[in-house]
């Protein structure tokens, strides 16, 4: 591929601050571009709407700027593309790859999960609503082929969807549009060509790709970089009191994401300006060094983050004890 048609983009949820464990995806993310001299591209992804907030998106936004990040073009915005969804569910009940679902939560409490802990849908309405019953939500129908894709730092990854996933939701009960649809048609229309990203969303890849199948159109190119994990194995989160990165600090933060990802940083680096980090950054990344693993434990100390303490020497990219390879 030509340089300059490489196209790849950074999608939070605007549920809450930046984290560290975001700001390594962020950073992943953008060096890869520049340094293959491509295109990188910011977009919101609220399509969860009350899970987010503009207040979320719009200090997400002030914290990438003051981190030095400049991406190309206008953010997107999913909550403001509703009727792309729309037309993309719409085509797909034309050409019958998705049925309408009555089972609630509670109906499916008892099925088996899968290996990310999430349902695996049993088919009861695959072939029909039962009698009685009215639809709640649009599933995707799948079939028994057994979606491989080469992962650029993960490896081969093959997952039967049938099997361990089963029909997938497109269109929630509650009437907001599933994730999983909402980011198939975005990379579309935004013309991804390389996804760069944490690997708590590689087992939702295949999914990914099975339904970029049913459009018509190609995948683009993973990437999977290790999640920042705390201590105890979970990811950094809002749900698990992650604190924020602090944007009047970016420097040490941003050295610190680079070592997570296993590059090499000079000590004179360590003591620049934000603007020589980012020159130097774009030439010194090499995605080969990134760590092949899922989950690395990071300590995040202050001044990378705000309000915590501690020395983040020798904490940075560690292997998370009890978490490993998921």
């Amino acid at each position: 591929m030509n340089a300059a048609n490489y196209v790849g983009r950074f999608a939070p949820s605007p549920t809450g601050p930046l984290h560290f464990g975001a700001l390594v995806a962020a950073l992943g993310s953008c060096l890869e571009a520049r340094a293959r001299r491509g295109r990188w591209l910011v977009r919101m992804e609220d399509v969860d709407e009350p899970r987010c907030s503009q207040k979320a998106a719009d200090g997400i936004l002030r914290t990438l700027e003051a981190f030095g990040f400049e991406w190309d073009g206008a953010v997107m915005v999913q909550s403001a593309r509703k009727e792309c969804y729309r037309e993309a569910l719409e085509r797909l009940k034309r050409e019958h790859r998705v049925y309408p679902c009555a089972c609630t939560r509670r109906e499916l409490a008892d099925s088996a999960l899968a290996p990310d802990g999430a349902t695996i849908y049993p088919g009861t309405c695959r072939n029909g609503l039962p009698p009685g019953k009215s639809a709640r939500a649009w599933r995707l129908r799948v079939d028994e082929s057994v979606v491989c894709f080469d992962d650029a730092v993960q490896g081969r990854i093959c997952q039967n969807l049938a099997r361990e996933v089963g029909d997938f939701v497109l269109l929630r009960a509650d009437g907001y549009f599933a994730y999983q649809l909402a980011v198939v048609v975005d990379d579309a229309d935004q013309g991804v060509t390389h996804v760069v990203r944490g690997a708590d969303l590689l087992d939702s890849t295949p999914r990914q790709i099975y339904l970029h199948g049913c459009f018509g159109l190609t995948s683009p190119q993973y990437t999977h970089l290790p999640v920042a994990v705390n201590t105890v194995g979970e990811k950094l989160s809002k749900q698990t009191r992650a604190a924020p990165i602090d944007e009047r600090h970016p420097l040490p933060a941003l050295v610190a994401a680079m070592r997570f990802l296993g590059q090499e940083v000079p000590a004179d680096i360590r003591r620049t300006t934000t603007a020589d980090f980012w020159a130097w950054a774009v030439e010194a990344w090499r995605l080969d060094r990134v760590p092949r693993r899922r989950t690395l434990a990071a300590i995040v100390p202050a001044p990378i983050a705000r309000d915590a303490d501690g020395d983040a020497d020798g904490r940075i990219g560690k292997p998370a004890g009890g978490a490993g390879q998921q």
